[in-house]
C-alpha cells in the first residue's frame, strides 16, 4: 500500500491507483522489497534513500538500458525533473515517490479523473508515462485494461476496509497477499 495518506493523496482512489500501478510497473510484488519502493528496473533491490539510485540495468530482452526504479521505476532524468520542477530535496523515501508519482498524474492530466473514479479514462492519458500500461507503446509488457481494472477495485476495496479486517483477510488467506 502506499505511504503517503488518502488525505494528502486527494483520495482513497488516487491511493488505490498508485497501487494499481506499483502492480503494473511489477515492483510491489518482488519478494523482500519495500513495497516496490526499493526496486530497480529487474527485480533487483537497491539500499538507501538519499537519492535516486542512478543504476542503468542492462535489459538485453529490449536491447536498451533503463535507470528505471522504486514503486513506479522513474528513470533517473525523469526524477531530476521532478526534483527541479517542484522543490523536492531529491530524496527518493517512499512519501517522495507516492507524491512525484501524483505529480505525474497532474501533468497528464489523470489525476482529476482517477479522483472521480475515471480509471479506464485515468490509465488512457497514464499510458505515455509509464510502459507497462495499455497503449504505452514502448515495445515493452503491457497489461490488460481489464485486469489493471481488477487490481484497482482490489486495492479500493482493500483502502475502504479497516485496518483490523485486513489483518483478518490477510490472516484468512494463510498469510498470503490476496486470495
Amino acid at each position: 500500500m502506499t505511504v503517503i495518506t488518502a488525505e494528502k493523496a486527494g483520495g482513497a482512489n488516487v491511493c488505490a491507483f498508485l497501487d494499481m500501478l506499483g502492480w503494473s510497473e511489477g515492483t510491489v510484488q518482488v519478494p523482500g522489497s519495500d513495497d516496490g519502493y526499493n526496486v530497480l528496473v529487474g527485480g533487483t533491490l537497491f539500499t538507501g534513500y538519499a537519492d535516486h539510485p542512478r543504476v542503468s540495468v542492462p535489459l538485453p530482452r529490449y536491447g536498451i538500458r533503463s535507470t528505471a526504479a522504486g514503486r513506479y521505476q522513474f528513470l533517473s532524468r525523469t526524477w531530476d525533473g521532478i526534483v527541479r520542477i517542484y522543490g523536492f530535496r531529491g530524496r527518493f523515501i517512499p512519501e517522495a515517490q507516492d507524491l512525484a508519482a501524483i505529480k505525474l498524474l497532474k501533468e497528464c492530466g489523470a489525476y482529476p479523473l482517477i479522483q472521480q473514479g475515471k480509471i479506464t479514462e485515468a490509465i488512457q492519458l497514464a499510458a505515455p508515462i509509464w510502459a507497462s500500461l495499455p497503449g504505452a507503446g514502448y515495445g515493452q509488457r503491457e497489461h490488460r485494461l481489464a485486469k489493471l481494472l481488477e487490481i484497482y477495485a482490489d486495492e479500493r476495496a482493500a483502502e475502504a476496509r479497516p485496518e483490523e479486517q485486513l489483518l483478518a483477510v490477510y490472516t484468512g488467506c494463510g498469510g498470503e497477499v490476496a486470495c
